[in-house]
């Protein structure tokens, strides 16, 4: 489903919602949290697969956390991160964010996103094209039968 406008996950601001944007880093970390689920510091820097400073890791999760990716809370001495979004949310904000920014620019950029999907799909998966084909006129009849706006 694509959204026009931006929601943020908590009712604030849409400044305090999640960019869909992940460097590799961060996509390592939050590929973690979801795996394994709420975790420290240390449990990140374990599971992580390449060799990295303690710093960095507890860098990279503050500013995912600062990004308003992740929730924390206090244990003992240390903080426990978890995810704020699942990775298939997170996969449909990216998705509705392409989207959205192509819509809401000029002409010429959302024909060229329609000819691109038609392509790349038609490229990769000829019944996934189908599906396309039949998505769109269920939707052609589901507007239909609700009428002008």
């Amino acid at each position: 489903m694509v959204r026009f406008m931006k929601t943020p996950l908590d009712g604030s601001p849409a400044s305090s919602s999640p960019s869909s944007f992940l460097g590799r880093l961060e996509l390592g970390v939050m590929e973690i949290l979801w795996r394994h689920g709420e975790s420290s510091v240390r449990d990140v820097v374990q599971k992580i697969a390449r060799p990295l400073a303690y710093t960095t890791i507890m860098t990279t999760l503050d500013r995912l956390y600062k990004k308003n990716f992740l929730e924390r809370r206090k244990s003992e001495r240390a903080f426990l991160y978890s995810p704020r979004l699942s990775r298939a949310d997170w996969e449909r904000k990216r998705a509705d964010d392409l989207i959205a920014g192509f819509f809401g620019g000029p002409q010429p950029s959302r024909d060229l996103l329609i000819s691109c999907l038609v392509d790349a799909v038609g490229q990769h998966d000829g019944a996934l094209l189908d599906e396309l084909e039949k998505k769109i006129r269920a939707r052609r009849k589901e507007l239909f039968r609700r009428g002008p706006a």
